[in-house]
């Protein structure tokens, strides 16, 4: 007996022992961090390379030639976001449950219903030797990082070690953004439900291609942009609550010279995409002979994606234009047309699932069900969109920028540009199918053998350079009426679009100044009108919450009580009626009011009810120690300084910048949270003060610039 409890307190010694083995181990992962400072020798480099840091830990890379220039961009993407980059490999091929278990299968079974190895594999063969070999450069770089850096805390914390990056990872990760961005094949099947229920007009009605209150779109020009004649709120809640994409948007809007205080263009840009930590984007200023750009890129991407070169800026917002066409499949399919996945499970089984791909178009099962085929021209015809940014980069012009757009494969996106001669321009670029079902329904298995040529790129608005021009873009539809074709099956809501429009119209002329003030404006149009509708409605009951609404400016700031107030009203009213804010407001409208939700005027604050988390990808596992500090509410899906949480996450700005454009030192670029995915580093959380405050942070561009921001410097040698 005594033996037995020796033994029973010896293991229990023992896995006590293990467990601070393993918990010291990822302590001392937690202060880790890359190198930032000396000189690292023996990289396969062919000259040095100087990479400064700035005091939030942004890399200036300067090198003598493009090879060693994309290698130190690697080098310093895997020091500082290495667990990130390879999780979003994993995500987006479907290897999670590799290192997560089986909660990880799920998703990534629905990601391998997307072909992305394939299409990658094709993307590959079609690059050119440029592009090659600054894949196989950047991919380098970040294999010396893994070698020589300390390894993140994560992969302590899930013990495993990273495999090898490849230029084909580089590809992969870019298809996670477009996966986001495309009208996908769920939101077809939304439409397709409301079409085959109640035909072309329920459809128009459910799924209005914008809000005739709030339309703005940019080719009708800025002194046209006014509400209608007979605007009905209806019609607002409708486009938002029929949207059936979670907001992932954006703003953007620039000016040329002659309407800007500088005297050069202005442009702002903030992508709104999902809010965690690490963040999106990666900072980065690259400089060797005949190349120099700066600006926010993808972890794991070479290169710029948004940012600036010498001579010219760049912004985007989502088109949310079509991307593809959807199917019922025929009645049969071809059996060999069936492919094997295999998905190896951590802890569990090995599990296997078959999947259709067809020469023209891939089979996957929708939300609701249905098995559909899907054609997409990146299925059918993949370009990397990597051709195209890198040769944004190196673009000395508007019209050699545009260029580059031509071979840019989408998803559409609404690209504003803005150069050193004081011009500004404005194109949507990316490939549309020129299908008359526009996305709107699924098409039955006879029109398998039609034919949906893409639109071609002439066709598509655009707006020429000029030193007079006023562009703005908010994912809204951006041409006016006469333009022939549709584009969409629905746009996203014009609400902060016909904001930014109400902004530029109040001035004249613009400064970087007024711009970032823009990016944090908190006016919610449609809730406002909401508010003043249900203000007499709320009055006969609660007459102090009543005249509250009635006199409520729409701003949903933090220390706003009655902010709250409407956007619980706005949840409570859409409950039970098909998710629908239009059908109830209308039967309100006809009959005596009766069943609207109670609502406590007591409300807290909306910098309370509307705060927003900011996890790290392991808060699902109940790892919160890595976690972001949650942001008070301040602002919302409707507002230009954009933040919510909803079934699909939380989202917000995921970067703010404003350039004045020539004078790069002058405007900058902030992050929610920091440059670094290292909590050890100084540079994990350290921006986001000047985040919630609103505050530009400069991106140091000029030599004498960056020398005056320097605060680590460290030389990469062969």
């Amino acid at each position: 007996m005594k033996l037995a409890i020796r033994v029973v307190l010896g293991a229990f010694a023992l896995v006590a022992l293990l467990v601070a083995i393993y918990l010291s181990y990822a302590a001392l992962g937690l202060r880790a961090h890359a190198r930032t400072h000396g000189t690292l020798r023996g990289l396969a480099l062919r000259a040095p390379v100087e990479i400064v840091r700035d005091g939030r830990g942004v890399p200036h890379i300067v090198a003598d030639n493009l090879h060693d220039l994309f290698f130190a961009q690697g080098y310093v993407e895997g020091s500082d976001r290495l667990f990130q980059m390879d999780l979003l490999r994993r995500y987006v091929t479907g290897h999670l449950a590799e290192i997560l278990g089986k909660p990880a299968l799920a998703s990534d079974e629905a990601e391998r219903a997307v072909p992305v190895a394939a299409i990658v594999a094709r993307q590959w063969r079609r690059l050119g030797p440029h592009e090659r070999a600054i894949l196989r450069a950047f991919s380098a770089g970040v294999n010396a990082a893994i070698a020589r850096e300390p390894l993140p805390v994560e992969f302590r914390i899930l013990g495993y070690r990273p495999a090898l990056w490849t230029p084909r990872d580089s590809m992969a990760v870019a298809m996670a953004t477009v996966l986001d961005l495309i009208d996908d094949w769920n939101a077809v099947a939304d439409r397709d439900r409301a079409y085959r229920h109640g035909g072309a007009a329920a459809l128009a009605r459910r799924f209005p291609l914008s809000d005739p209150c709030y339309d703005a779109p940019l080719l009708a020009g800025l002194a046209h942009i006014a509400p209608g004649p007979h605007c009905r709120i209806e019609a607002a809640l409708d486009a938002e609550l029929a949207y059936a994409k979670p907001p992932v948007g954006s703003n953007e809007w620039a000016v040329g010279a002659e309407r800007s205080l500088t005297h050069r263009a202005l442009l702002a840009n903030d992508p709104h995409l999902g809010l965690h930590i690490p963040g999106v984007w990666y900072l980065i200023d690259l400089r060797a002979p005949g190349f120099h750009a700066a600006g926010a890129t993808f972890p794991g991407a070479p290169g710029v994606v948004l940012g600036h070169n010498d001579d010219l800026a760049w912004g985007a917002t989502d088109g949310t234009t079509t991307s593809l066409s959807v199917f019922a499949p025929p009645a049969t399919l071809d059996p060999k047309r069936w492919h094997t996945q295999t998905f190896r499970v951590r802890f569990g089984a090995t599990v296997r699932k078959r999947y259709y791909r067809g020469p023209r178009d891939f089979g996957l099962t929708l939300d609701d069900g249905r098995f559909a085929l899907v054609r997409w021209d990146a299925y059918t015809d993949p370009r990397s969109p990597m051709t195209a940014f890198l040769r944004l980069d190196r673009a000395r012009t508007i019209a050699q920028a545009l260029r580059a757009l031509r071979r840019f494969p989408g998803p559409t996106q609404n690209f504003v540009l803005a150069d050193t001669h004081g011009n500004a321009a404005y194109a949507l670029a990316g490939r549309i199918p020129d299908d008359p079902a526009w996305g709107r329904w699924i098409h039955s298995a006879r029109d398998l053998a039609k034919e949906y040529p893409n639109v071609p790129r002439d066709r598509l608005p655009q707006v020429a350079p000029s030193r007079d021009a006023v562009l703005w873009t908010a994912n809204n539809r951006m041409y006016a009426r006469g333009y022939p074709l549709r584009l969409s099956a629905q746009f996203a809501p014009p609400y902060r679009a016909y904001r930014i429009a109400q902004l530029l119209r109040a001035r004249r002329r613009y400064d970087v100044a007024y711009f970032t003030r823009m990016q944090m404006d908190v006016l919610s149009l449609p809730e406002r009108e909401l508010a003043h509708q249900l203000a007499p409605v709320v009055g006969r009951t609660d007459p102090t919450l009543g005249a509250a609404l009635a006199r409520w400016d729409g701003e949903m700031r933090g220390a706003s009580r009655t902010a709250t107030v409407v956007e619980r009203l706005r949840l409570r009213l859409t409950h039970g009626v098909n998710g629908r804010m239009p059908a109830l407001l209308a039967r309100l409208r006809r009959a005596p009011v009766r069943g609207l939700p109670a609502v406590r005027s007591a409300a807290p604050p909306w910098s309370i009810a509307g705060a927003v988390p900011v996890d790290h990808p392991l808060h699902a596992l109940g790892i919160t120690l890595l976690d972001g500090a949650p942001l008070a509410g301040d602002g919302d899906a409707f507002t230009l300084h954009m933040q919510q949480t909803g079934a699909n996450g939380t989202t917000s700005q995921s970067f703010r910048a404003v350039w004045d454009v020539g004078n790069w030192d002058a405007g900058g670029i902030t992050l929610p949270e920091g440059e670094s995915g290292e909590p050890g580093s100084g540079h994990y959380r350290d921006q986001a003060a000047a985040w919630v405050s609103g505050t530009l942070l400069p991106l140091p561009y000029s030599r004498a610039a960056v020398r005056k921001a320097a605060v680590a410097r460290q030389v990469l040698e062969p």
